[in-house]
């Protein structure tokens, strides 16, 4: 009875939330929690194949979209908190959407992505089945204060994974809480040798050397080549080739990350040909590469956070025969301190030029280019997001363009091509 009320309390508030002109993802899981801090964990015990936490620095959202698809290619039903809001809040006002007016969540398995801040807070009630384990990164170092921290958080995920914790060997902080975990615990994913330089880690990045593991443990799913969007992995012991639809040869480490974890979830019963005819099929998440037509022109948005993110994403794209806007945000959800734009290399844009510049660190950002020689179009360095964009789409309007943002620009940014486009409602 409990659960029926407060999911109806959920639903209603979420409703009135989005008739108000909200998102709808964060106050009906501010409700719950107020109401019942039990509710989160009692319906997802419903689910016989328990929960998967999704958690690190980098590419959490689009690597949970491509894990929710690959188990539904083996025959799976899914539940995730698809508005893209990570934290506890944002799972249970997910949960109350889609339960039934009973209170009943129809599905096998949960797969969330979380916070490493808010992740070590939920599995403090609800022990993860399974769970993955991106990266360590530099990112929103004035929440967590040192890299370190982060690590510890996401540690605390594996110590108390029950099953399986999928882990990124390539990553040094990773592998040091993957060797002090049961043997029966850890499976890992990784990069053969040659594209070890191309996928950094944050320290390889700081020393501007590459600091590659020599005793590595073996690997559930290794990215052993990528040619554009055509990628080449193992997994389960043999070779696999995949197109993908996905943009960023980020993604394509991520794509092997998924494809890992799903084979660990499935085991024996894994069908791989329906894994890579599925993952062929995937989609970015919004904002992560996506494709917006604005006037018969795509417009791609391309999330950065931190350096390596930002210097994989120009490492991803050619900037020649595209209109180039940068939008940088310090809002709490992007990070108050951007001094990381300093160790972000942005040669690559210096022959096409930036035709644009914006958002609450415009002048900061523009600043950093002209260190490395990037020359920005004239009067084209405005704080206001909207009015950027609008002389942005005007000015290139006969031009494919692409927008390097920071989180909250990115939501600020696809609120306001809603005028101009059909933009996929996400929040």
């Amino acid at each position: 009875m409990k659960k029926l009320i407060v999911t109806s309390i959920g639903k209603a508030v979420r409703t009135a939330t989005k008739l108000r002109g909200g998102g709808g993802s964060a106050l009906p899981g501010l409700v719950i929690e107020k109401i019942d801090s039990t509710y989160v964990a009692s319906m997802l015990r419903q689910l016989p194949l328990g929960v998967v936490v999704v958690s690190g620095t980098n590419g959490k959202t689009t690597t949970t979209k491509m894990v929710v698809e690959l188990l539904e290619s083996q025959g799976l039903t899914v539940f995730t908190n698809k508005t893209g809001s990570n934290f506890v809040r944002g799972v249970a006002a997910a949960l109350a959407n889609d339960a039934t007016l009973g209170g009943k969540i129809r599905a096998d398995i949960a797969v969330l992505e979380l916070d490493e801040a808010h992740a070590v807070h939920f599995v403090k009630t609800v022990a993860p089945n399974y769970s993955l384990l991106l990266n360590v990164m530099r990112d929103q170092l004035d929440r967590f204060g040192e890299i370190d921290t982060t690590a510890k958080m996401l540690q605390t995920i594996a110590e108390v994974t029950n099953k399986s914790v999928v882990i990124n060997r390539e990553d040094p902080r990773l592998l040091t809480i993957g060797t002090a975990l049961p043997a029966q615990k850890p499976v890992y994913y990784g990069l053969s040798e040659p594209l070890r330089k191309t996928f950094v880690s944050d320290d390889d990045m700081r020393s501007g050397t590459s600091e590659a593991n020599k005793n590595l443990p073996d690997a559930s799913g290794t990215l052993l080549s990528l040619n554009g969007k055509k990628v080449r992995f193992e997994l389960g012991g043999r070779e696999h080739v995949a197109a993908l639809q996905l943009e960023g040869i980020y993604n394509t480490y991520n794509a092997v990350a998924a494809l890992t974890l799903v084979a660990t979830i499935c085991g024996e019963n894994t069908s791989y040909t329906k894994l890579i005819e599925r993952l062929a099929t995937i989609t970015p998440a919004f904002g992560r590469g996506e494709t917006i037509m604005v006037q018969g022109q795509p417009l791609e948005l391309v999330l950065v956070k931190n350096p390596s993110g930002f210097r994989l994403g120009l490492q991803s794209f050619d900037p020649n025969g595209y209109a180039t806007m940068i939008a940088i945000n310090d809002n709490y959800a992007d990070g108050r301190d951007m001094s990381w734009l300093w160790d972000v290399d942005f040669h690559s844009l210096t022959s096409a030029g930036v035709q644009a510049v914006t958002g609450i660190r415009a002048y900061d950002m523009a600043l950093r280019l002209q260190y490395d020689d990037v020359p920005v179009e004239k009067d084209a360095v405005l704080v206001d997001t909207h009015e950027s964009l609008e002389r942005f789409i005007r000015l290139h309007a006969h031009q494919p363009k692409r927008i390097y943002c920071t989180y909250t620009a990115m939501l600020a940014l696809r609120k306001q091509l809603e005028k101009h486009a059909a933009v996929e409602k996400v929040l």
